[in-house]
């Protein structure tokens, strides 16, 4: 790795430094400090990331699904979930608004998001887009984007997706995105933590506006009398699991109980693809390794750096224990720290840092157990993944952890919060904890440690699991759920203006 200068080098570390200590700098100096030093991050002086194309065990050799499935005779061949080839290139103009319009198949529903690369949330987008559909909604999707993209073409890897299996999807910037929702007036918006110009799009042209809650993040620093203010524009809030809906009635308690719902996310089984576990080990050089996965991007939210930490002390107990992480580095600085805390711990070779990974199924497949150390979560899709897939999990206490694990330990462990409690979880109160020793750390390290130390038993137990939790996150109820707030919004706002149209006529 090249580095820019001498000087240059000792500016950064000093700098991330200053900020695992949590020293603060005044706002004059700290803001240019911290553009600096993400600037220094972002170019010849990050970490990078670790190769896909390297095995996970040093001294072991990759092999190639080829060879794996020769060394296996009489297994099914999988078939590997692969990046999409197909990307339709036609944008999404007025005239097909007006065409989606003229349908009077059911009311339409607008899905809009502030991302559609990789993500839970845009997961979830997804997942409403192309099954809504089934159950009388229709369904076109807006990436409100900051620049737009040209020709409203869907640049994301979520996005590319969903225009290339036939939904009318565009990204366009707020100026484009308004004309563009005016023309297609949808019978609803189904939101997913979209830029505010869309609510007010929406009121504007007297569109009923859902919210989903995937996370309280958007909230965190919100005044309550300027949600409260908010709250009174809102036609209903889908709220992804019972922690998330009280935390929003905490903030805002004048929201009538009645129009704020909970509505668990569901495994999408039309996505969802058959991996042999031993060809998905002997793919990557794992042999009788303890393997946790933590499917996760870099981020102060998953507290990356804590589980980390953690690890330390299960790696210290069980020396065949390995923490893979993968997901995107949203947060280079971030990312940064991680890589350097890694590289002060003897078990080291055993912490795999690697990037977003096309197959999650795969991951899955090899792993052993699953790991969670988040701040907070709406309800994670990973996580539910892991225990489709048979692998049980340590989750921190954020939404969806105790419905989706339960209290018993029959699916693994749900541990306190890394702040202890859930409810104190905003961005100050997790950019003071997030290099420091955490509340959770020995219970999480024990939890870990119970996994490992009862593997065969979870082991035994992996196709039991599989076929409970097929039926415990199946997508009909979830569907069912959304379709029915959806559509009887949507067929009262339909109704409302065939009786405005008849009365202008008049």
């Amino acid at each position: 790795m090249r580095l820019r200068s001498v000087p240059g080098l000792a500016f950064g570390s000093a700098a991330l430094r200053l900020q695992r200590l949590n020293v603060r700098l005044p706002g004059v100096i700290g803001t240019p400090v911290r553009s600096v030093l993400r600037n220094w991050i972002c170019g010849a002086g990050s970490v990078q990331i670790e190769d896909w194309t390297k095995p996970l065990i040093n001294g072991r050799n990759c092999v190639s699904s080829r060879d794996a499935e020769s060394k296996m005779p009489g297994r099914e061949v999988c078939a590997l979930k692969c990046e999409v080839p197909f990307i339709r290139s036609m944008p999404v103009t007025p005239p097909q608004c007006e065409a989606i319009r003229r349908s009077d198949r059911g009311p339409l529903c607008l899905l809009v998001t502030s991302s559609l690369d990789v993500g839970g949330m845009e997961e979830v987008v997804v997942f409403l887009a192309r099954r809504l559909p089934q159950y009388g909604i229709r369904t076109a999707v807006l990436h409100a984007s900051e620049r737009g993209s040209c020709g409203g073409v869907p640049t994301g890897r979520l996005g590319k997706f969903l225009s290339s299996h036939g939904v009318e999807t565009a990204e366009l910037d707020s100026r484009a995105g308004a004309r563009w929702l005016e023309a297609l007036r949808p019978d609803v918006i189904s939101a997913h933590d979209p830029p505010v110009w869309v609510l007010e799009a929406a009121e504007r042209l007297s569109i009923p506006y859902v919210d989903t809650l995937h996370g309280m993040h958007s909230l965190f620093e919100r005044e309550p009398t300027v949600e409260a203010s908010r709250g009174q524009k809102l036609a209903m809030i889908v709220a992804v699991s019972e922690l998330q809906r009280r935390q929003y009635l905490d903030l805002n308690p004048s929201f009538p109980p009645d129009r704020i719902i909970t509505i668990p996310n569901a495994v999408d089984d039309w996505r969802r693809v058959y991996v042999d576990r031993e060809r998905a080990r002997a793919k990557w050089g794992i042999g009788d390794e303890y393997v946790f996965v933590s499917l996760a991007r870099y981020c102060l939210q998953k507290n990356t750096y804590g589980l980390v930490a953690a690890f330390d002390g299960v790696a210290s107990r069980h020396p065949n224990a390995h923490l893979l992480i993968v997901g995107r580095p949203d947060d280079p600085v971030y990312f940064n720290q991680v890589a350097r805390l890694r590289a002060r711990l003897a078990c080291r070779d055993r912490i795999h840092l690697r990037d977003h990974y096309a197959n999650p199924a795969e991951l899955l497949a090899l792993a052993d157990g699953f790991v969670l150390d988040s701040f907070f979560e709406g309800w994670s899709l990973a996580s539910m993944e892991a225990l489709h897939a048979g692998v049980p999990v340590v989750l921190s206490e954020v939404g969806g952890a105790c419905e989706q694990v339960g209290r018993n330990g029959e699916r693994g462990y749900v541990v306190p919060n890394p702040l202890g409690d859930p409810f104190r979880v905003n961005w100050a109160t997790m950019r003071d904890v997030r290099y420091a020793s955490q509340t959770n750390r020995e219970i999480l390290v024990d939890a870990m440690c119970a996994l490992i130390s009862n593997r065969s038993q979870w082991f035994a137990n992996r196709q039991n699991l599989i076929r409970e939790s097929a039926g415990r996150f199946h997508p009909d109820a979830c569907l069912r759920s959304h379709a029915q707030v959806l559509g009887a919004i949507g067929e009262r706002f339909r109704e409302r203006s065939k009786t405005d149209k008849r009365a202008i006529q008049r």
